[in-house]
């Protein structure tokens, strides 16, 4: 009998790829997935949109049935958080006491909310929106005419508040910045989810400082800086993420804005891989070392992770791509916009619910922000990972044939 024992710390998106690879790949011993939540690895980006609206239910999140687990000899071991790593003696320690050896680990750890100490943040109704708990929790304070605060205008933000005004409620978006999605995008962009979001009804207010939550018990008001109260019966607040690398700390793993990794998703442990939300890596088509927030780059790094486990060293090497989804608009991204110094469109991002922002620096495409535009959405990621330039005369002229436009 096989004595190796391969052990997936955290059941995200990452986790839940690394074990079926680690199958596929040919690990023959023991495979055990811990997860602090008593759900099998899902989806989480319905979470702010269709099961937020009750279009989902939970089991149709799940990224693969219990019974595939049973059928690949996978153990699901959930509920149970990680409280301690030793590398030494190639052990976890589970919160209850409990010890599990290894002889292989892989941290797919995730990200944890960034949080806020404002007065009155313990209230009743004041959410943060990163787990299913967290959406359940929400839903019981949801409803038509119902007022609903929103802090932070980042995608998790406006999917929140899209979704919100989809359940009939009443609802306001506070961005400390001078515009919504200002990290992220060109401020064509953000001016088109501006206007999209006002014309479905959502109030935004940029530059805005929150200065307290109100309430006896349960969250009541949104008190501004400028003296400015909102009514609220819900708040969810949504400033971002930071990575889970706690663990990997206490255990004297590299960690530089996440678990430092080389190209193989190895650890500065050679015993130990991380992959995903967790992770800092270096991404050759951008030159640089990054930290993804995505779900492509959870699974892709973990099929990497899972053939170093296996020992089939094969470089990472996969272009980052999202999407967000907010009432009828499909908003797709093709590479990494940093840097850019030229946004060239093609549409209009004034009117109507359709365009693309082709980000360049210099005459070097870096990435595309796609919204309903499918196509565009594939071209660049297809010119990202072959080589291909793009002509930008061409990209702005919509009479021209997308393909036309790169060479």
């Amino acid at each position: 009998m096989n004595s190796e024992h391969a052990v997936i710390v955290g059941a995200s998106h990452a986790a839940g790829q690394l074990g079926a690879s680690l199958r596929q790949g040919g690990w023959e011993g023991r495979i055990s997935i811990v997860g602090e939540e008593a759900i099998a690895p899902y989806q989480r980006p319905p979470l702010s949109k269709a099961y937020l609206a009750g279009e989902k239910h939970s089991d149709e999140l799940l990224i693969r049935p219990a019974t595939f687990y049973e059928k690949s000899g996978i153990d699901l071991v959930l509920g149970s958080r990680v409280t301690g790593l030793d590398c030494r003696a190639k052990t976890v320690t589970l919160h209850d006491g409990a010890i599990i050896p290894y002889s292989k680990l892989a941290l797919t750890t995730g990200a944890r909310v960034r949080t806020l100490s404002l007065p009155g943040h313990d209230l009743d109704g004041v959410f943060y929106l990163r787990d299913l708990a967290d959406v359940d929790s929400i839903r019981g304070f949801v409803g038509p005419g119902k007022s609903a605060v929103i802090i932070g205008g980042g995608y998790i933000g406006l999917e929140t508040a899209a979704s919100m005004r989809k359940l009939g409620m009443e609802v306001t978006v506070l961005e400390a910045l001078p515009r919504v999605l200002q990290r992220v995008t060109a401020p064509e962009v953000s001016a088109f989810y501006s206007r999209v979001h006002g014309e479905e009804g959502v109030r935004i207010i940029t530059d805005a400082a929150v200065d307290s939550l109100e309430g006896s018990g349960s969250i009541e008001s949104v008190k501004l800086a400028d003296g400015t109260s909102l009514k609220a019966d819900i708040v969810v607040i949504g400033v971002g993420v930071m990575p889970a690398t706690e663990l990997a700390e206490a255990a004297g793993l590299a960690v530089d804005n996440g678990i430092v990794v080389d190209e193989f998703a190895r650890t500065s442990d050679p015993d130990i891989v991380a992959a995903g939300d967790c992770t800092n890596h270096y991404n050759p088509i951008y030159d640089r070392r990054l930290r993804l927030e995505s779900v492509q780059n959870a699974t892709d790094q973990a099929k990497t992770a899972a053939s170093t486990l296996c020992g089939k060293l094969e470089a990472y090497h996969a272009l980052p791509w999202f999407w967000s989804d907010q009432y009828d608009l499909k908003l797709q991204i093709a590479g990494l916009s940093q840097g850019f110094d030229r946004v060239v469109l093609r549409g209009r991002s004034d009117s109507g619910r359709s365009f693309a922002a082709f980000y360049f620096s210099g005459d070097r495409l870096l990435a595309v922000d796609a919204i309903n535009k499918p196509k565009e959405f594939m071209m660049v990621r297809r010119a990202l990972t072959t080589g291909m330039t793009a002509d930008p005369g061409k990209l702005a002229d919509e009479a021209v044939d997308i393909q036309q436009a790169f060479a």
